[in-house]
């Protein structure tokens, strides 16, 4: 490899990540136009291995912002980030997976949810799959596959 593959190949690994991260902080913060815009125009979403829904983004956003609403706290960790980029001999192609882990605390909605002096009363985990793709605005999912593990709820 070149120095320039190389660099290339960084700012690819660099601007998916980003791209993760956005996610979790789209999600998080309840930005569904944040999340819209994250996936290319036919991108797909599939929780249903948490007991959600599979379609269009769009669609599963419209979900999620009618779920959310449950947990009106709630963080994704999303960690051990493995990123595989399309290789076209030796060249960054335009195609990207990333395989990561996710720990998501979140506290139901209730009485007593004032974030300022509640804790997580659901967890869940398990990992993600996104594919991603170059597009001329930038690295996009192009699918997001959740891939819960284990889910723990209190009183």
């Amino acid at each position: 490899m070149t120095q320039r593959v190389d660099l290339a190949t960084v700012m690819d690994r660099l601007a998916i990540d980003e791209v993760v991260t956005g996610y979790a902080v789209a999600v998080d913060d309840g930005d569904w136009a944040a999340y819209r815009a994250l996936f290319t125009s036919g991108g797909r979403a599939d929780y249903s291995s948490a007991g959600g829904i599979e379609g269009p983004a769009a669609e599963v956003a419209d979900w999620l912002a009618q779920t959310m609403t449950l947990f009106p706290v709630r963080q994704h960790l999303i960690v051990n980030r493995l990123i595989r980029l399309e290789d076209l001999g030796g060249s960054p192609g335009d195609g990207a997976e990333v395989r990561a882990d996710f720990l998501n605390p979140m506290r139901l909605a209730g009485p007593d949810s004032d974030p300022a002096v509640t804790s997580p009363n659901f967890v869940a985990a398990g990992r993600y799959t996104f594919a991603l793709a170059r597009t001329r605005d930038g690295w996009r999912l192009t699918r997001v596959t959740v891939h819960e593990t284990w889910r723990h709820m209190t009183a």
